[in-house]
This record gives C-alpha cells, structure tokens and sequence, in this order.
C-alpha cells in the first residue's frame, strides 16, 4: 500500500533546481542593467510554489497547496509498504491470543452498566428475555466474523442441525443481584462448558443495547470459571448468586416466570405439571415433584389445577410477572404468551443453576434454591453419583 514520505535532501534540491529552471525561462533577467520591479515581482510570483527547503514544505497549509494546484505535498513521494492480509481488521478487537490454550470453562459473569453509571436506568427485570436475546444475536454474529460460531454459543451442530441432548449449549441469564428491579448482570453458563472461541467472543463483545437507551450499555467480564468460582466473588453478588447457581436443595422457587412449552391440556401429559416433569426429565432431573402454582394467569385458572388456592390467590409479590415480556423478537414463539410463578419440592436434593421451559436459554423459567443445605456441584455430578466434595459416593 502507498504512503507518503519525505524526498532526500539532495533530491529535493535537484528536483528543486529544476523546476525553478523551467518555470523562469520566459522571464529571463536582462544583462548589463537593472531589472525592472515588475519582473522581479513575476520571477518571485513564478518561485513562490517551490519552497525553498524541505522544512519550508512542512510549514506549508492547506490553503496554500490549493492556491498553487499541487494535489500533493511538494518534497514528498508515495513510498510503497507490503503487510500481511490480515495484518488490519475492521470489527471487535480480537482477545489475546493467550486465551486459546486454556480450557474450557463452565461459566462467566457479565457486568451491565451506562454511561451515567445510573444503576436505575439499566433494563427492568421484566426485560430478561429481550436483553438476553439481543446479547445472543450479538455474540453470534461477533463469532461469525471471526470465522463462525461455536456450537455451544448457537446450540447447533456443524451441519446447523439443533444439538441432541439435555440442554448442554449456552444458558444467557440476566440478573438482578443487587435486588433493585434492573438488571446489572448477566450470566453465560453452558453445561458442556465454552470453549476458548466462545470466550474470546464473550470478552469481544463489549457493548449491547436496551430499548429506549439513548446509548450502549457498556459489558465488561467479571468472573469466569466455574460455578462455585462465581459464588465466591465478593458479596452482595457471590451470596446472590449461591442459591441460584450453586443451591443444593429440594425446594426451589421461580424467579422469572416459567412459559410451558406446549399448550396447556385439562388432561395428559401436556397438563401444566406434565410439561413441567418433562422439562426437568429432559434435562436428566428427578421428574418426581410436588409443586404450587404462585401466580397463574387468571384466564388460565380453569384448565391449571393448583393444590393450594391460598398460594394461588393471595400473593401480589408475583403480580411484576405479568409485565414481563414472554416471547422472543426474532425466532420461536411460545404457544402461549402466558408465564407462571412456581415452588417445586423435590424429594432429594438437586443442583443449579434451574432454568425450565420455553426461553429458558435466554432468562425465562429460572428458579432459586430456598433451603440451600451445601456447597453444591453441578446438579448433573450430584445425579450421577457424585458427592459435594467431588469424588465418587459409594
């Protein structure tokens, strides 16, 4: 590529001479007398679009190589320079490099903030699907110009056929953890971990957007690793997060709302309980659970039998769910637009993190830990076998 640089000094003044030559060879001066005042002012009129020296072209505007029609600097030269194809991007700054060699991790933490810094002007809660969608499309395409996207961030395989499984791809989480109604947070968890492509996107992507925001609001990481490494960072936020991400119990409660799969039936598998034993056994979860119904919609109180109509009526903690959004922008849509506040007993002790139902990769269906007994591994070790410390149980 050509860039401009500075003649020799010797070349300069050669090139110089010259030009000087040529444009006063009209206005020669006459020998044996004084010149008159009118050829001197033209000599020095012809002179004048040659500086004088190479610091003289430096002093030189804008205006003045306009008025004597030079279309670039006098004195200078187009100095060619090779680099290498991809040696200038246009996009997100790429990570380090020294981030490929590392393994895989389970999770990371995001930070949501403003300019301002104006903690109230960051999205509601009732705006978890819509952030977590957004943030998603984001990282997507971030990956795809970098080469593509990795399966555990789009959930699909090299062919684009839907990973087969239990829900092992990427889980977007927004989170309110210092408990102010906005969301501040948001937590990228996939059970088959994210590998160093999916991490070198999450830290690439520095910005997302909200509706109504004037501006960007700004993403930085805040912890990485796994789980357990999340609940230990300083507090409010690792004991926010303990009984959401990290509970060992057997009662978990609905933080955002749950949106059934399918359509609800009065009858069969497809009742509400019925979706919700087939949402816990697609992810290897003991089906077996007794549950209350915290906040249905009222339409729906006919077809969804709820085993406590006290729960079911007297609670306006849960009336905030009826403002949250429960279907995407782009992608599938919910059979019905309608979510629920749940309290599932199980008859053992589960892990988290607990996401269930239509969006649950994007914030919706998201439950917390209410009797969280210890320290918990993933709820997949504790199915499998494997005790709190992490070694096999007899």
């Amino acid at each position: 590529m050509p860039l401009l640089a500075a003649l020799d000094a010797s070349d300069f003044a050669e090139w110089r001479s010259a030009q000087l030559e040529t444009a006063l060879a009209n206005l020669p001066l006459p020998s044996g007398k004084k010149p008159s005042k009118t050829l001197l002012r033209r000599r020095s009129e012809a002179a004048e679009p040659y500086p004088a020296d190479l610091l003289d072209c430096l002093q030189k505007d804008t205006s003045w190589l306009r008025r004597h029609g030079w279309s670039q600097p006098p004195g200078s030269r187009r100095a060619f320079y090779w680099r290498k194809r991809n040696a200038i991007e246009v996009g997100s700054p790429r990570a380090r490099s020294t981030r490929r060699s590392e393994t895989r991790v389970e999770a990371m933490l995001l930070s949501l903030a403003n300019v301002q810094r104006n903690d109230h002007a960051l999205p509601p809660v009732t705006r978890t699907l819509p952030q977590a969608d957004l943030l998603h499309r984001a990282l997507v395409g971030t990956a795809a110009r970098k080469g593509g996207a990795p399966s555990e961030l789009t959930g699909r395989d090299g062919n684009r056929r839907p990973l087969r499984g239990r829900h092992e791809h990427a889980h977007i989480i927004p989170l309110d953890l210092d408990r102010d109604g906005h969301l501040d947070h948001v937590l990228i968890w996939a059970p088959m971990g994210l590998g160093s492509v999916a991490q070198d996107t999450i830290h690439a992507v520095r910005s997302t957007f909200t509706k109504g925001g004037i501006e960007p609001l700004r993403l930085a990481v805040a912890g990485r690793g796994s789980l357990t490494d999340l609940v230990r960072l300083p507090d409010p936020y690792g004991k926010r997060l303990a009984p959401l991400v990290a509970g060992y119990g057997s009662i978990w409660q609905s933080v955002t709302p749950f949106v059934p799969p399918r359509h609800i039936k009065t009858h069969g598998e497809h009742t509400l309980l019925g979706q919700i034993r087939a949402e816990l056994l697609s992810r290897d979860l003991p089906a077996t659970v007794d549950w209350h119904q915290l906040a249905p919609a009222p339409r729906f109180t006919e077809t969804v039998p709820s085993p406590d109509r006290a729960l079911r009526e007297g609670d306006a903690g849960w009336r905030r769910f009826r403002h949250f959004v429960l279907s995407r922008q782009r992608g599938p849509q919910p059979p019905i637009e309608c979510g629920f506040a749940l309290r599932l007993m199980f008859g053992q002790p589960i892990g988290g993190p607990l996401a269930l139902g239509y969006g649950s990769h994007f914030g919706l269906g998201l439950f917390e830990c209410l009797d969280v007994a210890a320290p918990a591994v993933n709820a997949v070790e504790i199915l499998q076998g494997r005790n709190p410390a992490g070694g096999a149980s007899g």
